[in-house]
């Protein structure tokens, strides 16, 4: 069964902007992201663990055992939970960007007393009454060239009754245009673009690390899977120990009850009971240990009821193909380009050399260029040389999109800093920080070059260690055989059969433990060269714009 880890794709759209130039970047959407989600602390349980209760056991093999992990470990889903915040701050590094449309309405009802003929009230004793109504909205966007542009039109009434007032009630509209633009620092599209550019490297450097952070906890509980699998073979080898001695005690007593064993003698076998039993209590709480580790990284310690399951690990530890060799200098190779440890890095370094060109950016004078162009109107109809009647809304209009009363302009502003320390200290900042990712990259190469030297030799060890562990398991039945057969004719001695019996229990054990180091270094050299989800069938699927 194939396993695929697929990251929401990361894709964000903006609105169609009426400028040309904002349609030049990037354009991403985050589908799901932005939509309303329910608040709940409710976590879901173990998923996929019902399929492999069998006969009242949690039955597993080793592919099993990753899958689970996989989809149950807190520690995974927590971690790619960096991958959605890194998303989201893709997301929020396009807010510069974001238009911006802002409307108020705003009445004022005034009535005052008249002191003087200059109010214009009708007649003396009536209050001077105003109203003003006020309506505005307007449209400001910064595109990525760092230009902002600003749109504003409103829309002024005016009633009162006041004779003075020849046009009652007026109604004035307003239309203006401008725009500012970058001339030295932040010009272009490199500054204003930065903070993007950044965050999206930040988002691949988050997926490469989960990647790193997968392949590490599925070699965790691979080694683990191996680890129940030894201990289990261990508590095997020292119960079937235990019997022999219990089988060679029998013998003994039998012997000493017929005076055919000299009665001290019968100390020794009984001493070797007791200290195999010993063995057998330790390997049953060995084994109940790195069960209950092996429950926790699978998932299984979410419920009661699976957590209560007996273990049934049905991966054998004996290698089912030929042992195969492996070329250190080949291997190297192939963990430079598959490590995604040097991708994160090299996505740090990319952003540390951003963040040296925006630092210099920061350090320019702040030169500005603006302009701006408006437009007026007024409910009056005018027939030349006099005013005629007093006109509507549409009216207003009519002289305001005719442009007749424009006004417009342009402007130069620079701000010159005299010294401008936080830009030079953020400057510093990116140098150090760039620095430092250059030896951190360089320390990551060396530590991948001792990973696969280290698991080579691992390898050529556990396949030697296996040869001769096969090798020793053999030649100690034959000397258990051999002592038990003689001391049975009578010319052997006991503590030779009893010592042959713990040699052949050590012999096994060693087998097994070169079975699953064998195992283990197969594992650290997949991990080691950036191989070990290939075999699992687990792939972190690639983001998307």
């Amino acid at each position: 069964m194939k396993l695929r880890l697929v990251l929401c794709p990361v894709l964000l759209c903006l609105a169609g902007s009426i400028l040309p130039a904002q349609t030049a970047h990037q354009r991403e959407t985050f589908r799901g992201l932005t939509d309303p989600q329910t608040v709940s602390d409710t976590l879901p349980g173990p998923k996929y663990m019902k399929e492999h209760v069998v006969d009242g056991k949690l039955r597993l093999t080793l592919q099993d055992a990753v899958v689970l992990t996989l989809v149950n470990n807190s520690n995974v889903r927590i971690q790619e939970l960096n991958i959605e915040a890194a998303k989201y701050g893709l997301l929020g590094a396009h807010s510069p960007f974001d238009p911006l449309v802002q409307s108020s309405f705003n009445a004022q009802r005034s009535i005052s007393q008249a002191s003087t003929d200059l109010s214009g009230v009708p007649k003396q004793g009536v209050p001077l009454s105003t109203l003003n109504q006020f309506t505005q909205v307007s449209y400001s966007q910064t595109i990525e060239t760092g230009t902002n542009f600003q749109t504003n039109f409103n829309v002024t009434k005016l009633s009162s009754n006041s004779t003075n007032n020849f046009i009652n009630p007026s109604i004035s509209s307003f239309l203006s245009f401008q725009f500012t633009q970058p001339l030295l620092r932040n010009r272009w599209l490199f500054a204003n673009r930065a903070p993007l550019v950044i965050a999206r490297r930040n988002l691949r450097g988050s997926r490469a690390m989960f990647e790193v952070q997968v392949s590490n906890t599925i070699q965790l509980v691979v080694a683990q899977y191996w680890n129940v699998v030894q201990a289990r073979g261990n508590l095997e080898v020292a119960r079937t120990s235990l019997d022999a001695a219990e089988a060679t005690y029998k013998h003994d007593k039998r012997a000493l009850e017929l005076g055919a064993l000299p009665p001290l003698d019968i100390y020794r076998s009984e001493s070797q009971v007791a200290g195999r039993r010993v063995q057998v209590i330790q390997s049953e709480y060995a084994l109940k240990q790195t069960e209950d580790a092996f429950r926790q990284t699978v998932g299984a310690d979410l419920d009661p009821y699976f957590r209560a399951l007996d273990l049934d690990l049905t991966q054998s530890a004996e290698p089912a193909v030929e042992l195969p060799d492996v070329d250190a200098a080949t291997a190297l190779q192939q963990a430079l380009g598959k490590r995604q440890e040097l991708e994160v890095a090299r996505q740090s370094l990319a952003n540390d050399d951003t963040s040296v060109r925006l630092a210099h950016n920061n350090l320019l004078p702040d030169l500005r260029l603006g302009g701006n162009y408006s437009g007026n109107g007024l409910n009056q109809i005018i027939v030349p040389p006099q005013l005629v009647a007093t006109g509507g809304f549409g009216d207003s209009l009519n002289q305001l999109f005719g442009f007749g009363y424009p006004s417009y302009g342009f402007s130069l502003t620079l701000d010159l800093p005299i010294r401008n320390r936080g830009a030079q200290a953020a400057l510093g900042n990116a140098l150090v920080s760039r620095r430092r990712d250059l030896y951190t990259e360089r320390q990551i190469r060396e530590q991948i070059t001792y990973d696969v030297s280290n698991a080579v030799h691992q390898l050529e060890q556990a396949k030697i260690s296996m040869a001769a562990s096969k090798e020793a398991v053999d030649l100690a039945r034959k000397s258990m055989a051999a002592e038990q057969r003689k001391y049975e004719l009578g010319q052997g001695q006991i503590f030779l059969v009893l010592e042959a019996q713990t040699e052949l229990a050590t012999a096994e054990q060693g087998r097994l433990q070169a079975e699953i180091g064998y195992q283990l270094a197969v594992a650290a050299l997949d991990h080691a060269t950036g191989s070990l989800l290939e075999p699992y069938g687990v792939q972190v699927a690639e983001l998307t714009r």
